[in-house]
């Protein structure tokens, strides 16, 4: 698969009235021609993308891999997949690259960005996983978090970490695994335990596994998994010592970084052999840089399988008391600050449609998800809480389950599907007011990203419930886009960010809310409620089964 470059963007001419930054006409000549290949490994699926020096993506290629659910509300990966379809990707995409008439000489680096939270242990020795991946919507260790809220300490990890007991962070899963899965916890004893997100395994294996046996991860991965103090991006022993882990049994990758010029290594095997890995962040910290997010106050949402608001607070972390995370936003290293972020993360966004589509039958693709809520002018008095793994920020209830309330004969599938949509819609106006509440700040504009930014209703409807404008560019790609831009300034493709200025600025629509506040204050006032009746439908024992 291929993308073409908009006239308007190679061609760029700015008035100098406008003070824009404006490249001089050489540079841009050169930056064409140069390019960074981004392996955006998701949820779902896995793509490579290979960018230009102006941010223009010029060949892609994407493969979903398998879900694995073997218990409600369990959700796994296979490793071996992930970093197999990452290496399918590579290929294919360099392949059509070429055959454009391109030379891989010219691939300056690698960026990668990657689903967070998924936890992954394999053995030292053999390099091979132990378990399957435990993906970040799991919800298995439900009964583990009631347990450890209650344990001495449990109050004070979240103004070191940043984060709060709960399914989502990788710690929790580690910890299931030491419970449930032998292997696991005899690989320990014996002191040959690797722990990492799934940044971690790829860069392990894309360096050839345990021939170089590289461990590391970046500052915005490490600050997920609950292990690291955010104010000096290292190991917590308070941390570790309250999920009983010893450091000298359990192999924590180093933290780097997003941008290091050697750090990453190289690729050990394929097309892009020995080609560079000089940057690496999550998934939500890379769309915050490809939506150029470099300042604080400025604030990003991506649509994906789940959702998430990522908002800069600059160079200290603000820690939340209504709801959100507190996390690295990025970390370029060098003589620049590591910068920081609220964030607030709802699990179900783009999953919520799937479900309509691979479970309720409604329609035949995610795509046509839009048309059929269009058929019908509202919601019809229905709203859909997609609990399906509890409810996230700012909410925090780990014993909600996903329920629809407000059905009656009247009910069509428009009115399910249209409130599939909007739940997320919800869920983001929950968030910005939490925001606001934490920063003292009110958005005036949110730009956007992400699958589900490319139904047109779905974003009115999002202007409509948060009452500001909607703002979202013609590229989507911002997460890959933002995993090539940190790759990209460690080897000086770029050296600051006034020379990104213009990239992804053209073209961009607005969608400014179409209906009275006293309408969206009603509409959200029901989803309240509905929140509210979702609480307490697991058992207290939920999570407790052993492997």
């Amino acid at each position: 698969m291929t993308t073409s470059t908009h006239p308007a963007q190679a061609e760029r001419k700015i008035d100098a009235e406008s003070q824009d930054y404006q490249m001089p006409q050489q540079d841009e000549g050169k930056l064409k021609n140069w390019y960074i290949g981004s392996i955006d490994q998701g949820t779902t699926s896995t793509r490579f993308l290979i960018f230009n020096g102006l941010g223009v993506p010029v060949a892609s290629h994407q493969i979903e891999f398998k879900q694995m659910y073997p218990h409600s509300g369990w959700m796994e990966q296979d490793p071996r997949e992930i970093v197999e379809s990452v290496y399918t990707c590579i290929e294919e995409a360099t392949k059509s690259f070429t055959e454009m008439g391109n030379s891989t000489d010219d691939i300056k680096a690698i960026g990668i960005t990657s689903q967070r939270e998924t936890a992954i242990l394999w053995d030292h020795d053999t390099g091979e996983p132990l378990y399957n991946a435990i993906a970040w919507p799991d919800t298995r260790t439900q009964a583990i978090v009631r347990e450890l809220k209650a344990k001495n300490g449990a109050d004070k990890l979240q103004d070191i970490c940043g984060l709060p007991l709960s399914t989502y962070p990788s710690a929790l899963k580690l910890t299931w695994l030491f419970r449930n899965v032998g292997e696991v916890r005899k690989t320990y004893d014996a002191g040959r335990l690797m722990f990492g997100t799934i940044d971690t395994w790829l860069l392990y294996n894309l360096n050839g596994g345990k021939e170089r046996n590289l461990h590391i991860t970046d500052s915005t991965n490490a600050s997920r998994t609950m292990f690291v103090n955010l104010h000096t991006l290292e190991y917590s022993p308070e941390v570790l010592d309250f999920f009983e882990l010893d450091p000298k049994k359990i192999i924590l990758p180093k933290i780097v970084p997003c941008s290091d010029a050697e750090a990453f290594g190289s690729i050990a095997t394929g097309t892009l052999k020995g080609k560079k890995i000089t940057g690496c962040l999550g998934d939500q910290s890379a769309a915050l840089v490809g939506q150029l997010g470099f300042e604080p106050g400025m604030a990003k949402n991506t649509y994906g399988t789940g959702c998430f608001l990522l908002y800069n607070v600059g160079e200290k972390p603000v820690m939340s008391t209504h709801g959100l995370l507190a996390t690295v936003a990025y970390n370029f290293g060098g003589k620049r600050k590591p910068v920081y972020a609220l964030e607030g993360s709802i699990a179900v966004a783009g999953s919520a449609v799937k479900y309509v589509v691979n479970n309720l039958k409604f329609v035949e693709s995610s795509d046509k998800i839009s048309d059929c809520a269009a058929t019908v002018k509202d919601n019809g008095g229905c709203y859909f809480v997609t609990a399906f793994s509890g409810l996230f920020a700012p909410y925090w209830i780990d014993d909600a389950q996903g329920t629809i309330f407000g059905i009656t004969q009247y009910t069509r599938q428009g009115h399910i599907a249209r409130a599939a949509m909007e739940a997320t819609c919800f869920q983001t106006k929950a968030i910005l007011d939490a925001m606001e509440k934490d920063s003292g700040h009110k958005l005036t504009q949110l730009a956007v990203d992400g699958g589900m930014t490319d139904s047109d209703l779905c974003m009115q409807t999002q202007a409509d419930i948060i009452s500001i404008p909607v703002d979202r560019p013609i590229m989507r790609e911002t997460t890959a886009l933002g995993a090539a831009i940190v790759a990209g300034f460690a080897v000086d493709v770029w050296t600051e960010f006034e020379e990104l200025k213009e990239i992804n600025k053209e073209d961009r629509t607005i969608f400014k809310p179409q209906i009275s506040q006293e309408d969206s204050d009603k509409m959200y006032s029901r989803w309240t409620k509905a929140v509210e009746m979702s609480k307490g439908w697991l058992d207290s024992d939920t999570g407790n089964r052993s492997q």
